[in-house]
């Protein structure tokens, strides 16, 4: 019986070898593409549509990317082109337009302070390390 069992081994070792041969040739020679480009999202709360002079507007904002990858930084930037304001992250100094200034998180807020008794408009700019960037327009009335 145990010569049986030697034969059969023997004769399934050319199949398997065989089997062994043609998965690793038929693999293909491309290489792995690694993705550095992780396009992304910014949602916004909605916001009154007025503003009195003096008063403050808290815009609520979040970047939802498609992929989390852990050393993806994101900028924000910002120009007031009608009326006069002040657009600031949290209780920090307030933003100078078109300067770049990092994010630390993905879900903030920015107080839009209002210095304006006409219309006013801004635009925010969130970009990422990657060269994608979304704009994102303001335009609110006086309530005075």
């Amino acid at each position: 019986m145990t010569a049986f069992f030697n034969k059969f081994r023997i004769g399934l070792l050319p199949v398997l070898l065989a089997i062994l041969i043609s998965s690793v040739t038929s693999c293909s020679k491309e290489e792995l593409e690694i993705q550095n480009n992780f396009p992304f999202e910014v949602m916004v709360m909605p916001i009154p549509k007025e503003i009195a002079n003096g008063n403050t507007l808290d815009i609520r904002l979040k970047i939802e990317a498609a992929y989390n990858y852990s050393n993806t930084q994101y900028y924000l930037r910002y120009f007031q082109f009608d009326g006069q304001g002040t657009l600031q992250y949290y209780d920090e100094l307030p933003y100078l337009p078109n300067d770049l200034y990092q994010l630390p998180t993905k879900q903030f807020r920015l107080y839009y302070t209002s210095h304006s008794t006409v219309s006013q408009s801004f635009e925010v700019w969130i970009s990422d390390n990657f060269g994608n960037e979304k704009q994102l327009s303001f335009q609110l009335n006086s309530s005075d």
